[in-house]
């Protein structure tokens, strides 16, 4: 059979291609392919010389996922040369004849007999002939053919990455894209609309919008506030067919975060605050604490504090606890109820990192008043000096007074004050003190010579609170009275040369005295009146020698010599 250059190589192809561009027509319509004939979809007709035999059946496509009781009919094959008398045999071959495709072999008629899957085999290839059933001749060229599985919409759109977790800046601009989402179907994307997907947002509405052909979520509302609402979940929906009624559907939730910019300046929740603090506070401890709020997170909450005004500028500081946002305030300088009972500061609270955009809501910081009440403190009695000297003579009586010390209460109650020495175990208790007045007297006879300096601790406390204490050192010099005779400095044994000159100097002597500079040099020398005199020796006041006082010994006779002195080897003097 011969054929054009514009037609099918064999009838087989002939009709295939007819079956290919007449794809989704009806199945039942016979088709005779004639002698001289190609049918084509537009209807038109084209002549050719073709041999008298020739392939006719019916399209040569079956319908996926077929259910019914029976098999599926596919078509049928028929020959020019089957009259119809049983005489021509049909035979098919090639992927699935026998198994999933049966052909009678008399009328030609091809069955499914199993449920396709388009989406897991579109098509198969088989081999048809025709045969003389007595001869087995063939009657026609063996001819093959496709027989393509037909596509319905039994595959949803699915989403292969969900669900979503994605994040948007707030006070975002409308129609800021957020994401774009994609699901796929499995359906034939060539035939109909089984697999042509729209998306639309079923879950978020008026918040977010949904491209129905892009599937690019974007914000549909203009400044969205993180503060008002941090989070979204949004459902969104594929659906075949266009979107048209009857068509599969498939959803996806994406969880939308809005993500905080800095649009809220910070507030102090009062304008006025009252804080209490005792008047023993430590200078540089912590007294209190107070926190402006911020709205928003992470360093767009992260702010500073500083005192702007305020009588208390130089007696309190402030500083900012990083991990809390509080602002610390310490003390610089001690309180003293009894002098100030109240301070006044202004506080400020301001962001640290600004974002430009959101500056007309500002302005990014706010104040506020804090009151500190100083607390009344019962404070230890105090003296009215920060320590004592005193003086007493050496000697003096027994309760002799010393001096007086005085403490006060330093609190608005002025209570009555007791004084004690605060004497050790093992000291000598040398004075004691009266406990109403605070006078300190002897106990003892004093002796400068043996202990010049006393050094004691004198306590005082409140007749309230006995136990709150306050104390000072009270040192009390001893006075020198002249109660000790000079003495000489050493026992002298003299000697002196037998050849001295009268009015020589033979010796110095010194004398010493217990008692102070005062009453002790200058001395006066001379003979002991008692003691019979050697007319031999004289002794001379040295006037000069002050402050070492002294006197001379000089020779009156030479050769003379004092009784009991040994003779010394003396030099010879000039």
């Amino acid at each position: 059979m011969k054929v054009t250059s514009t037609s099918c190589i064999c009838p087989v192809l002939v009709c295939l291609c007819f079956v290919q561009r007449c794809y989704g027509t009806a199945h039942q319509g016979s088709i005779k392919v004639t002698r001289n004939q190609t049918k084509h979809i537009e209807g038109e007709t084209e002549v050719h010389h073709r041999p008298k035999r020739g392939w006719v059946w019916n399209q040569f496509f079956v319908l996926e996922e077929h259910m019914g009781p029976d098999p599926q009919y596919v078509g049928k094959l028929h020959s020019n040369s089957d009259k119809g008398d049983g005489s021509v045999k049909y035979i098919l071959t090639g992927e699935g004849a026998g198994t999933i495709f049966i052909i009678d072999d008399t009328t030609g008629d091809i069955h499914s007999t199993k449920s396709l899957d388009r989406e897991q085999k579109t098509h198969y290839v088989l081999h048809a002939q025709a045969i003389d059933r007595r001869t087995n001749k063939p009657l026609e060229p063996e001819s093959e053919f496709i027989i393509k599985v037909q596509d319905i919409n039994d595959n949803a759109p699915k989403f292969t990455d969900g669900p979503y977790i994605v994040t948007v800046p707030e006070m975002s601009d409308m129609g800021t894209s957020v994401l774009q989402v994609t699901a796929t179907d499995a359906d034939d994307p060539t035939y109909g609309n089984s697999a042509r997907v729209v998306y639309s947002i079923l879950q978020g509405q008026p918040y977010f919008s949904v491209d129905p052909k892009t599937g690019v979520i974007r914000t549909a509302l203009h400044n969205m506030d993180r503060e008002a609402r941090e989070h979204y979940s949004v459902v969104i929906q594929a659906k075949d067919m266009a979107g048209q009624v009857g068509g599969l559907s498939g959803s996806t939730t994406v969880n939308i975060t809005l993500t905080d910019v800095n649009d809220n300046p910070p507030r102090f929740p009062q304008k006025h605050y009252q804080l209490y603090v005792p008047e023993s506070a430590q200078v540089g401890s912590a007294v209190g604490k107070i926190k402006a709020n911020d709205a928003d997170t992470g360093s767009n909450a992260d702010m500073t504090y500083s005192i702007i005004n305020g009588d208390g500028v130089g007696i309190f500081s402030i500083s900012t606890d990083k991990e809390t946002r509080e602002g610390i305030l310490s003390l610089k300088k001690p309180l003293n109820y009894e002098k100030k009972k109240s301070y006044t500061l202004n506080i400020e609270g301001a962001n640290t990192h600004l974002d430009f955009r959101f500056s007309h809501l500002g302005p990014f910081k706010d104040a506020t008043m804090l009151k500190i009440i100083v607390g009344d403190v019962d404070e230890p009695p105090l003296f009215s000096m920060p320590s004592y000297v005193m003086e007493v003579y050496e000697n003096a009586k027994i309760g002799t007074v010393v001096g007086t010390v005085l403490a006060q209460d330093p609190d608005s109650a002025n209570s009555l004050v007791r004084y004690f020495i605060d004497y050790k175990p093992e000291d000598d208790r040398f004075f004691n003190i009266d406990a109403n007045t605070g006078t300190i007297k002897t106990t003892k006879v004093l002796d400068r010579e043996e202990t010049p300096w006393y050094n004691i601790t004198v306590a005082a406390s409140e007749n309230d609170n006995p136990g709150l204490l306050s104390h000072v050192t009270v040192g009390i010099r001893v006075l020198d009275v002249n109660d000790n005779p000079p003495e000489l400095a050493r026992e002298y044994d003299i000697v002196v040369c037998e050849n001295s000159k009268p009015g020589q100097v033979i010796h110095t002597i010194s004398a010493t005295d217990k008692d102070d500079f005062a009453n002790g040099p200058r001395f006066n020398f001379f003979l002991d009146e008692h003691l019979s005199i050697n007319p031999n020796f004289t002794l001379k006041d040295n006037e000069a020698a002050a402050p070492s006082p002294s006197g001379f010994v000089h020779a009156r006779e030479m050769g003379a010599c004092g009784p009991a002195m040994q003779k010394p080897s003396c030099p010879r003097l000039a």
